[in-house]
């Protein structure tokens, strides 16, 4: 199943956890969810939803990615997207019990937007009984 999510600005974080979850079929009763985005200037993480975390790690990847000085920029610009994206993964594969995603107490799926605002697109798929 496809999940479609709007971001707002350039690098930022979407809490996308209710989506994922949605996703899931009920009668899932244990295995395991994959939530894969399907671009290379974004990346999925599991962490805590905390608005002073989420922008600790917009820091971090400012920090550790500079804007410029790339060589891909000559092409189009956004090589530090695609530096960030490649530190973060594309996918994470979470367990559900009982239909349900088994994140820890502060565990969320947050998806991190390195070059927008744009329309990102999540696949989520499931296996187990």
């Amino acid at each position: 199943m496809d999940v479609s999510v709007d971001t707002d600005a350039r690098l930022t974080t979407v809490d996308v956890t209710d989506r994922i979850a949605d996703a899931v079929p009920d009668e899932l009763a244990t295995g395991t969810a994959t939530a894969f985005v399907r671009h290379t200037t974004a990346g999925l993480i599991v962490q805590e939803n905390e608005p002073r975390l989420r922008g600790d790690i917009e820091s971090f990847l400012e920090e550790v990615v500079p804007d410029e000085g790339h060589a891909h920029d000559q092409l189009d610009g956004n090589a530090d997207s695609h530096l960030r994206a490649t530190l973060l993964g594309p996918d994470v594969t979470i367990p559900v019990e009982d239909g349900e995603l088994a994140l820890g107490t502060w565990q969320s799926v947050l998806l991190v937007e390195c070059d927008g605002p744009r329309t990102r697109t999540i696949t989520v798929t499931t296996v187990g009984e």
